[in-house]
Protein backbone atom coordinates (compact mmCIF):
# COMPACT_ATOMS: atom_id res chain seq x y z
CA UNK A 1 0.00 0.00 0.00
CA UNK A 2 2.76 1.94 0.41
CA UNK A 3 3.96 2.55 -3.32
CA UNK A 4 0.15 3.43 -3.97
CA UNK A 5 0.58 6.53 -1.37
CA UNK A 6 4.19 7.79 -2.39
CA UNK A 7 3.26 7.30 -6.30
CA UNK A 8 3.54 11.11 -8.01
CA UNK A 9 0.67 10.78 -9.97
CA UNK A 10 -1.51 10.06 -7.24
CA UNK A 11 0.06 12.94 -4.75
CA UNK A 12 -0.68 14.91 -7.98
CA UNK A 13 -4.47 14.39 -8.01
CA UNK A 14 -5.37 14.12 -4.11
CA UNK A 15 -5.76 18.10 -4.01
CA UNK A 16 -8.47 17.44 -6.50
CA UNK A 17 -9.98 14.93 -5.45
CA UNK A 18 -9.89 16.55 -1.90
CA UNK A 19 -11.64 19.41 -2.96
CA UNK A 20 -14.12 17.59 -5.08
CA UNK A 21 -15.03 15.48 -1.64
CA UNK A 22 -13.97 11.91 -2.95
CA UNK A 23 -12.21 9.04 -1.59
CA UNK A 24 -9.03 7.72 -3.29
CA UNK A 25 -8.76 3.80 -3.57
CA UNK A 26 -6.03 1.26 -5.15
CA UNK A 27 -7.14 0.30 -8.19
CA UNK A 28 -8.02 -3.45 -7.30
CA UNK A 29 -10.19 -1.72 -5.17
CA UNK A 30 -12.27 -0.31 -7.73
CA UNK A 31 -16.30 -0.76 -7.48
CA UNK A 32 -18.42 -0.58 -10.49
CA UNK A 33 -18.77 3.38 -9.71
CA UNK A 34 -15.25 4.84 -8.97
CA UNK A 35 -13.31 5.76 -11.55
CA UNK A 36 -10.02 4.42 -12.39
CA UNK A 37 -7.05 6.95 -13.62
CA UNK A 38 -4.04 5.25 -15.22
CA UNK A 39 -1.02 7.03 -16.19
CA UNK A 40 1.11 5.87 -19.28
CA UNK A 41 -1.13 2.80 -19.74
CA UNK A 42 -1.28 1.21 -15.92
CA UNK A 43 -4.36 1.77 -13.75
CA UNK A 44 -2.92 4.06 -10.71
CA UNK A 45 -5.54 5.21 -8.24
CA UNK A 46 -9.08 4.89 -7.98
CA UNK A 47 -11.76 7.73 -7.31
CA UNK A 48 -14.77 7.36 -5.74
CA UNK A 49 -16.90 10.49 -6.20
CA UNK A 50 -19.11 11.52 -3.32
CA UNK A 51 -22.93 11.65 -3.24
CA UNK A 52 -24.61 15.00 -4.74
CA UNK A 53 -25.87 16.02 -1.56
CA UNK A 54 -22.70 15.52 0.69
CA UNK A 55 -21.12 17.42 -2.27
CA UNK A 56 -23.45 20.40 -1.63
CA UNK A 57 -22.64 20.05 2.32
CA UNK A 58 -18.78 20.53 1.00
CA UNK A 59 -18.90 23.22 -1.32
CA UNK A 60 -20.87 25.01 1.72
CA UNK A 61 -18.42 24.34 4.15
CA UNK A 62 -15.62 25.62 1.67
CA UNK A 63 -17.63 28.77 1.05
CA UNK A 64 -18.40 29.01 4.44
CA UNK A 65 -14.29 28.68 5.12
CA UNK A 66 -13.35 31.01 2.09
CA UNK A 67 -16.57 34.26 4.38
CA UNK A 68 -14.27 33.53 7.18
CA UNK A 69 -17.67 33.46 8.89
CA UNK A 70 -20.67 31.36 8.99
CA UNK A 71 -22.70 32.31 5.83
CA UNK A 72 -25.74 33.38 7.73
CA UNK A 73 -23.65 36.27 9.17
CA UNK A 74 -23.02 37.08 5.61
CA UNK A 75 -25.15 40.85 4.43
CA UNK A 76 -27.81 40.51 1.56
CA UNK A 77 -24.92 41.34 -1.26
CA UNK A 78 -22.75 38.38 0.05
CA UNK A 79 -25.56 36.14 0.31
CA UNK A 80 -26.58 36.98 -3.40
CA UNK A 81 -23.24 36.01 -4.11
CA UNK A 82 -22.89 32.91 -2.34
CA UNK A 83 -26.11 31.92 -4.13
CA UNK A 84 -24.94 32.64 -7.96
CA UNK A 85 -21.69 30.62 -7.04
CA UNK A 86 -23.79 27.95 -6.30
CA UNK A 87 -26.18 27.99 -9.28
CA UNK A 88 -23.20 28.04 -11.14
CA UNK A 89 -22.22 24.70 -9.73
CA UNK A 90 -24.88 22.84 -10.03
CA UNK A 91 -26.38 23.34 -6.49
CA UNK A 92 -29.76 23.61 -7.17
CA UNK A 93 -29.98 20.16 -9.61
CA UNK A 94 -29.59 18.63 -5.73
CA UNK A 95 -32.72 17.14 -4.51
CA UNK A 96 -33.63 19.41 -1.19
CA UNK A 97 -30.45 21.75 -2.64
CA UNK A 98 -32.88 25.22 -2.05
CA UNK A 99 -33.89 24.00 1.25
CA UNK A 100 -29.96 23.13 2.11
CA UNK A 101 -28.71 26.33 0.83
CA UNK A 102 -31.77 28.85 2.73
CA UNK A 103 -31.23 26.63 5.89
CA UNK A 104 -27.07 27.70 5.62
CA UNK A 105 -27.88 31.12 4.87
CA UNK A 106 -29.98 31.67 7.51
CA UNK A 107 -33.11 32.62 5.08
CA UNK A 108 -36.38 31.52 3.60
CA UNK A 109 -36.43 29.31 0.72
CA UNK A 110 -38.24 32.05 -0.91
CA UNK A 111 -35.52 34.61 -0.48
CA UNK A 112 -33.43 32.00 -2.26
CA UNK A 113 -35.63 31.50 -5.37
CA UNK A 114 -35.53 35.48 -5.21
CA UNK A 115 -31.82 36.03 -5.26
CA UNK A 116 -31.83 33.16 -8.06
CA UNK A 117 -34.80 35.13 -10.52
CA UNK A 118 -32.99 38.27 -9.50
CA UNK A 119 -29.33 36.67 -11.42
CA UNK A 120 -31.88 35.33 -14.26
CA UNK A 121 -33.34 38.99 -14.50
CA UNK A 122 -29.52 40.63 -14.45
Amino acid sequence: MTGFADDPFVAAVKPLVDAMGGEMLPPERAGADDVVLAWEGTDVVAVRLPQLADSLDRILATLERRSGRPLAELDRKAKQEIVRILEARGAFSVRHGVETVASALGVSRFTVYNYLNREKDA
